[in-house]
């Protein structure tokens, strides 16, 4: 199906914001696209303008009745239930390629149903919500997603001056953006993703020079939480052909409530995909924290070390080490695919080198000794006399990524 007979989709509560549903939906016809509308709201509409899933249909993808709902006065149940069939709708409706943009608006149950059914839509469809929230933080409920939020500046609330001006931007700029098609991107050999941090830049850069030499697109992303969201959501939306998984480190801040965990969820995309891998252990010598004073208590006594005014690093423990280790080779030991990891012996970061501030090579010891005896046989483990950044140990990073996908193609 062409771009052209798809529709724009526009979820909300058609219950208490119809009138400025109905112009968001003129301001988008008028731009000669055609709509899709969802309605999210649970109490009954007066609107005026064809609604062509209805909020019953709706509450029912998520197994309730609209009449239990309205019955119940439970407005968080509601919000909640209703981002859940929202979200079903909009992952048929893709499943379908029926839509092209999806664009809502809202306050704070708004938001959120617009967003839970946005985390269903894939990269290559624009998505924008139009929110009175969208100054807040928003990253738990926009997860990985490439979602803009543009503030309302004013309720939505019923028209006005302000809120008129800015619906008819948000509906320009949804239709602007799905006109954008992808660009592609001529590679002879393939896309690969790569982690990366500022501790391990030298390191990825260097990766991605030699893999772009060879005809590679390389997709780095940045391991700060969302970037590794990001990343395993892309794997497991298969946009690649391998991955470089040199940076390690937001398993560290899962493990001892850092800000830069990407959850439990991380490394777990390509093991179960099936995609080779190669992995190191990349900063896995640090936990991220914020200023000193948003250090935890029971931290405070730890190797501490200010990256930046904003960003206090943590060095790992022994303990530690041999739990990430585990993890780390637990979750790698699912793959199918053809698996390799690399330890740089002479340090896993930039301030983990001789004579670096978090230079303590027999923590790291533990952490190699517990990916080795944890690592199934079938996973070659090969520990080598360099340090993360150093150029020869970029090249065997890219020799290795090579020899895996070699494997599996043969």
């Amino acid at each position: 199906m062409s771009s052209n007979n798809k529709a724009i989709l526009i979820l909300g509560c058609f219950d208490t914001k119809g009138e400025d549903f109905l112009f968001l939906r003129s301001c988008i016809v008028e731009h000669g696209e055609k709509v899709i509308t969802m309605n999210t709201g649970v109490m009954e509409t007066t609107i005026n303008f064809p609604v062509d899933i209805e909020s019953d249909v709706v509450a029912l993808e998520a197994g309730y009745s609209i009449k239990a709902l309205r019955e119940s006065d439970d407005r968080g149940q509601a919000v909640s239930i209703m981002g859940r069939g929202a979200a079903k709708f909009a992952a048929r409706l893709v499943a379908q390629n029926k839509i092209k943009a999806a664009i809502g608006m809202g306050g704070g149950g708004g938001t959120y149903i617009a967003l839970s059914a946005m985390q269903e839509i894939p990269l290559s469809i624009p998505k924008l919500c139009l929110s009175t929230l969208a100054a807040k933080d928003l990253s738990r409920q926009m997860g990985s997603k490439d979602i803009v939020l543009m503030p309302s500046i004013v309720d939505v609330a019923g028209l006005n001056s302000i809120s008129r001006l800015l619906i008819r931007r948000a509906a320009a700029a949804i239709c602007a953006m799905s006109e954008v098609g992808e660009e592609k991107v001529s590679t002879a050999a393939g896309t690969i993703a790569i982690s990366m941090f500022g501790n391990t830049s030298d390191c990825v850069n260097q990766c991605s020079d030699l893999l772009r030499k060879q005809g590679y697109e390389v997709l780095a992303f940045h391991a700060n939480g969302v970037g590794g969201k990001t990343m395993e959501s892309l794997i497991g939306e298969k946009c690649f052909d391998a991955v470089l998984d040199v940076t390690t480190t937001e398993l560290a801040d899962d493990l001892c409530g850092g800000i830069c965990s990407a959850g439990p969820g991380r490394l777990n995309a390509a093991a179960g995909l099936g995609i080779p891998q190669v992995v190191v252990p990349g900063c896995l010598d640090m936990v991220n924290f914020a200023q000193p004073d948003t250090v935890p208590v029971q931290y405070q006594s730890r190797d501490l070390y200010n990256w930046a005014p904003d960003v206090t690093l943590m060095r790992t423990n022994k303990e530690e080490n041999k739990i990430l280790g585990e993890r780390l080779a637990q979750k790698i030991n699912r793959s199918p695919a053809p698996v390799k990891v690399l330890l740089p012996a002479r340090g896993i970061s930039q301030i983990d080198a001789p004579g670096g501030v978090f230079c303590r090579p027999e923590i790291n010891r533990v952490l190699f000794d517990a990916i080795k005896e944890n690592t199934k046989s079938s996973i070659e483990v090969i520990e080598t006399d360099a340090h993360i950044n150093d150029p020869e140990f970029s090249a065997m990073l890219v020799n290795a990524l090579l020899s895996v996908m070699k494997k599996l193609q043969v």
